[in-house]
């Protein structure tokens, strides 16, 4: 009886730690006790989903199976799995996920390849899926390929395709610009030959509608999801304050100014060849960017000598020229979406931007230089050789080139929409006043923000054109074009974090879940400062004795032997001798440099194996105790 009782409660434990895990899994309740929070949703993410209307199934494919797979991506694979659970809880039923394993010749990997998901290559030669689709009535958008590097941007990106897999119709994008970014199409019966337009509004068009505003207008068309505002000339009064509405009504704004426009410059050397007006080189808005509280100096260019790029002179010679800055992954912010994946830029003469003292708005820098940057007059580069720019600048730190700036911004037209003056009629002989007709009743203009408004600032716009940004050539008869930097992908990153909803933008980049152990890092870094001189001696003879050993085991006959002589032979013996020993001691000092670190990790290992136990021993001496007493 006392066995069957034993076995009855040995077996009610199993049942119940079945029990106990199943519902740790099924309470909807978490405990996140990371410190940035990465298992938890943001407010952002639960809004967003609070909103959707239609079912939306998520679709994970991951080859779990897959052989040489590295144990990072699987270890991300059940970090993206969870984070993906998430959402299914907090969506109240709105969102179904499926995990598919496309295993090799299955229909699983046929529907994997058509919907995009792209296969990653194992080195070795054989491929995996990792990709991630979303599905909304006929709608459907993918991220192709899941990586861990991108592990602090995964719930951006999972809500981002969550959100546009609900936008059924192209946004509305409103672009005010004096470049010929559309190109025009010409005047053949005039002779006037059309201009092709630049790549980067072909990647724009591939997601809005793009709406042309001219200069004059007086106010902005209707239905507009985004502004973008490049190098901007002779704006009306009118139209400006349009702009200004619009960034307090909260739609977001993209402003490129220009201290020195190379594309201008250049326009200017063939009218002034041709007696015609000078174009504007620099572009600015005064009253807006400093009423919204920006400092911007449409007169002074940056030069940043430690990124400056290489140029050709006409002579042939190669000089570095810091005006043109050659941007690296260091100068972009690695925790905002727009610059978070960038690694290269290239920016021709570009200004910078900061925030006035006093402004209360969040200026968060997108691109920065590096601290041995300086400004110098922008007439001063019309006259100065490129080798000389270098000397005129003084470092005095880091430049923004472009910021992201949000808060609630302050009209620029604090007294109210402007009259333009009404335009004077030359054929109107009348001396008498005509009687002028009441204005019209207009809404209450906005003095500040309703909530907080956003806007993305670039003090450059050559970087927008394909001289900057691609590589043309032709292909099958056909031209075509490769990216040489990230300026195309700035340009579309910038826009599409602009366009997404206020959820989707308050959504911010997180941690990682592969912490370092700093410890061991402290350990390996004083370890090697402390055996560093000792072992680089080490590395030198041990070179230094190899070399002569070479040196001598080279000296041969004409046969091809090695000459036989003593001394040559107790040379080489000796030096091999040498070698031997002094590897030996090389290897000693190696493990010198991991013997704490070893001893660290066995400590840990040993606490992982035995901890467990212990406490189960320790609770079953007491639990053992307390009945005896008790008995």
């Amino acid at each position: 009886m006392r066995f069957g009782s034993k076995t009855l409660a040995i077996a009610l434990l199993v049942v119940g730690l079945v029990l106990v895990n199943y519902l740790a899994t099924s309470i909807p309740a978490r405990y996140d006790a990371t410190s940035e929070k990465i298992y938890t949703l943001s407010p952002g993410t639960k809004a967003l989903l609070a909103k959707i209307t239609e079912p939306t199934t998520l679709d994970l494919y991951f080859s779990r199976n897959a052989s040489g797979q590295f144990v990072e991506y699987k270890n991300y694979a059940e970090r993206v799995r969870e984070m993906l659970r998430q959402y299914v809880r907090a969506s109240n039923g709105k969102v179904r996920l499926n995990v598919i394993d496309p295993e090799p010749d299955t229909p699983d990997e046929e529907k994997a390849t058509a919907v995009g998901i792209q296969p990653q290559t194992i080195p070795g030669g054989s491929q995996f899926y990792f990709g991630l689709v979303a599905t909304q009535a006929d709608q459907q958008k993918v991220i192709g390929a899941l990586n861990p590097q991108r592990e602090q941007f995964l719930e951006y990106d999972v809500s981002e395709l969550i959100y546009g897999v609900g936008q059924t119709d192209k946004k509305k994008l409103g672009l005010i610009t004096s470049l010929p970014l559309q190109g025009s199409p010409g005047m053949p019966m005039m002779g006037q030959e059309g201009t092709e337009g630049q790549f980067v509004v072909t990647e724009w068009e591939d997601t809005y509608q793009i709406v042309p505003v001219e200069s004059a207008a007086t106010d902005l068309p209707a239905g507009l999801n985004v502004l973008a505002v490049v190098h901007p000339e002779n704006l009306s009064r009118k139209l400006q304050f349009a702009i200004d509405q619009f960034l307090l009504s909260g739609k977001p704004v993209f402003i490129a100014v220009d201290p020195s426009s190379v594309y201008f410059r250049r326009q200017g050397g063939q009218a002034a060849m041709f007696g015609g007006p000078q174009p504007n080189v620099s572009s600015d808005l005064p009253q807006l960017l400093g009423g919204w509280g920006i400092a911007y100096d449409p007169q002074k260019v940056v030069g940043d000598l430690e990124n400056a790029e290489v140029v050709e002179l006409r002579d042939g010679s190669r000089v570095r020229y810091p005006v043109w800055i050659n941007l690296t992954q260091e100068n972009f912010n690695a925790k905002s979406p727009p610059t978070a994946q960038l690694e290269s830029a290239l920016l021709i003469e570009a200004g910078s931007v900061a925030l006035k003292a006093g402004a209360d708005l969040t200026f968060t820098p997108l691109i920065e230089t590096s601290s041995k940057s300086g400004e110098i007059p922008t007439p001063a580069l019309q006259f100065a050789q490129p080798d000389e720019i270098a000397r005129q600048i003084t470092p005095s730190g880091k430049k923004t080139i472009a910021a992201l700036v949000t808060g609630r911004f302050k009209t620029a037209f604090p007294d109210g929409p402007p009259a333009d003056p009404e335009p004077a009629n030359p054929e109107k002989k009348d001396d008498k006043p005509a009687a002028k007709a009441p204005a019209p009743a207009s809404p209450e203009s906005l003095k500040q923000s309703k909530a907080s408004s956003i806007l993305i600032i670039v003090a450059d716009t050559d970087w927008l054109f394909d001289d900057y940004s691609v590589r043309k050539f032709s292909f099958m008869g056909r031209s075509a074009a490769e990216p040489i930097n990230d300026n195309l992908s700035f340009a579309a990153n910038a826009l599409d974090f602009l366009s997404g909803s206020r959820d989707l933008i308050s959504i911010r980049g997180k941690g990682t879940s592969l912490r370092p152990f700093t410890v061991v890092r402290r350990m390996e870094a004083d370890a090697a400062e402390k055996y560093k001189e000792k072992l680089t001696a080490l590395e030198a003879r041990i070179n230094e004795v190899q070399g002569k050993l070479t040196e001598l085991q080279g000296k041969k006959s004409e046969g091809g032997r090695l000459l036989a002589s003593p001394e040559a032979t107790r040379a080489i013996e000796d030096f091999q001798k040498q070698s031997s020993a002094l590897r030996a001691e090389r290897r000693g000092i190696r493990l010198a440099l991991r013997e704490g670190i070893d001893s660290l990790e066995d400590g840990l290992l040993a606490i992982n194996l035995l901890a467990t136990p212990l406490l189960v021993c320790v609770f079953g001496l007491w639990f053992w105790f307390y009945h005896r007493r008790r008995a």
